[in-house]
């Protein structure tokens, strides 16, 4: 299991803890500033992303100390998780209220309102997270057309959430001052400040999921629908065998790939039951 699971999750999964989503935990003050600047400036998420460009042409040294640097900060501030659909099912069953709002990353990235994102609390009516967003005075969270935060019972955010993956996003839970998880994304590496950070740059500020992909290749038909889905680079097609291929030392265990795949040949299997990737995060 991931450091989170062992530090936040008493050796379970780390994010299928109520605890975690406590809305006691927002009565640190210092946790609710962080909320209220990240959500107000996302210019500053599109400025990380152009220090980490430049950043790629420095000396590897230099890259390997700086990028370590910024994860371990992450880790203290805003760090996610990948997370498979039937995961953010378990989490629906004990958070209380949902609400969608618009996705910081794409309004860093696009300059558009897209509403990918989605606060949860144990509270009704989004809670305390709910009111911070309330509170930010011009911020694009509430739209242009001022609807303000939608609120969604558990049928209608899994719904959407199955037409996100439809889209090929992967789910991915976040912290506000670790632990404390305040929502969850969705999320594709051409608008997703994270999973660039992550994947294209070799900057972690998300694990890897508790999980990973595998092929059944008696199932499989070749028709690599799974390939244009996958965020990751994990899935590729052997020619020799006609079947799909999954690196599962690239396979964030999103499970997003079983969304095309009309045979069903695609499975989730634990990461700690196959050695290769068991401490790979």
């Amino acid at each position: 299991m991931c450091e989170f699971c062992v530090k936040h999750g008493e050796g379970k999964k780390w994010y299928l803890q109520a605890k975690n989503y406590s809305d006691d935990l927002l009565s640190d003050l210092s946790r609710r500033r962080f909320i209220q600047e990240f959500l107000s400036n996302p210019q500053a998420l599109a400025q990380d992303v152009r220090r980490l460009e430049r950043l790629d042409k420095a000396p590897l040294f230099l890259r390997g100390l700086i990028g370590r640097s910024i994860t371990r900060k992450m880790k203290r501030v805003h760090f996610g998780q990948i997370v498979p659909l039937e995961d953010v099912e378990k989490i629906f069953e004990f958070v209380t209220s949902i609400v969608r709002v618009a996705c910081i990353c794409r309004q860093a990235s696009l300059g558009q309102e897209k509403r990918y994102c989605y606060g949860i609390s144990l509270a009704p009516q989004g809670g305390r997270f709910a009111e911070i967003v309330r509170g930010l005075d011009g911020s694009y969270l509430t739209g242009p057309d001022n609807q303000g935060l939608e609120v969604l019972n558990k049928e209608e955010a899994l719904s959407a959430f199955r037409a996100h993956e439809r889209e090929g996003l992967c789910h991915s839970v976040w912290t506000f001052h670790t632990p404390f998880i305040g929502g969850i994304c969705n999320c594709d590496r051409s608008d997703c400040m994270a999973l660039r950070c992550t994947v294209s740059h070799a900057v972690p500020v998300m694990f890897r999921g508790e999980y990973v992909a595998r092929v059944d290749p008696d199932r499989c038909r070749g028709c690599r629908e799974c390939l244009r889905l996958c965020q990751f680079g994990g899935l590729s097609y052997s020619a020799a065998t006609q079947k799909a291929v999954i690196d599962q030392r690239w396979c964030y265990g999103c499970g997003v790939c079983r969304t095309a795949c009309k045979q069903e040949a695609i499975s989730l299997t634990e990461r700690s039951s196959v050695p290769a990737v068991a401490h790979l995060w």
